[in-house]
């Protein structure tokens, strides 16, 4: 919703889901660190959306990324998504969903501390 507002593209759980299976998007969460502990999208890394560099991101500027967070109305995750875009990232999308979407489409998650 807000993604969409901002220009972004979106993309759903489901073709997430996809893409995720097919290892063919990096999935960035943007939630707290206590959040992603206990529940995130499968291979997700977790970053805080206002202190990412490009360091954490692949060094391919062309590589898709998916950014989320907690739910439709959350702005951290389009928020993190522009400024990926800003990086120079050119395929960058938000599952406006968030986790709270991802859940609720009965779509598999992870769980458990980051090691990074």
């Amino acid at each position: 919703m807000i993604a969409r507002l901002m220009g972004l593209k979106t993309i759903s759980p489901g073709k997430l889901d996809e893409l995720v299976r097919q290892q063919a998007v990096t999935v960035i969460d943007v939630n707290s660190p206590g959040s992603w502990a206990q529940s995130h999208v499968p291979g997700a890394v977790n970053l805080d959306p206002m202190s990412f560099s490009e360091s954490d991101l692949p060094p391919e500027k062309s590589s898709p990324l998916a950014f989320y967070c907690s739910n439709p109305f959350c702005r951290k995750a389009p928020d993190a998504a522009r400024r990926a875009g800003k990086m120079g990232y050119a395929d960058v999308r938000v599952m406006s969903a968030g986790i709270s979407g991802w859940i609720a489409a009965n779509l598999p998650t992870e769980a458990g501390a980051q090691i990074r």
